[in-house]
């Protein structure tokens, strides 16, 4: 079972999944899930309507809006990064938080590694399995690392610029 580490209070802590995550060609068990999109195209009305949890993961090559109707039905959204030089999965956690407003948990799954945590925080990932074996306090670490951020995005920090102006 891989590790999760989600971000609660502000802090980076080691949390227990409670969902399975469940390839196209597997049989759904009982319990919460996480399924593909094409899946939850398919069988996410009954999922739903079973009264369970229920999760998405989107690969890299597709996108948030497909969502956008079941955002509030849903309990996790994964993201899926392939290589962790492909950023598309970061415009999707910014238009769930910023444009769909949606405030369940936005997952980063694949190969994500704890030097872009800060950044994937900032873009409203808020739970992370990483690839690289780290833990919750070095995760913490590295989202606390710069005091000053220079633009506004999913996290609500304030930036430099206006912290200047107060």
């Amino acid at each position: 079972m891989p590790t999760l580490i989600k971000l609660q209070g502000g802090r980076m802590v080691l949390a227990n999944d409670a969902f399975t995550q469940v390839a196209d060609d597997q049989d759904l068990p009982p319990g919460d899930v996480i399924i593909s999109l094409s899946r939850f195209q398919a069988d996410g009305e009954r999922l739903l309507g079973e009264g369970r949890a229920v999760g998405v993961r989107l690969e890299a090559g597709e996108e948030a809006e497909a969502l956008a109707y079941d955002l509030p039905r849903l309990s996790v959204v994964t993201l899926a990064f392939p290589k962790y030089r492909d950023g598309r999965q970061y415009s999707n956690a910014r238009l769930l938080r910023e444009r769909f407003g949606f405030k369940g948990e936005v997952r980063a799954v694949g190969d994500v590694l704890r030097e872009q945590a800060g950044f994937m925080v900032r873009c409203g990932v808020d739970a992370f399995e990483p690839a690289d074996g780290s833990n919750p306090e070095q995760w913490e670490h590295v989202i606390r690392r710069f005091r000053h951020v220079y633009q506004r995005a999913a996290d609500g920090r304030i930036p430099a610029f206006a912290e200047r102006e107060a």
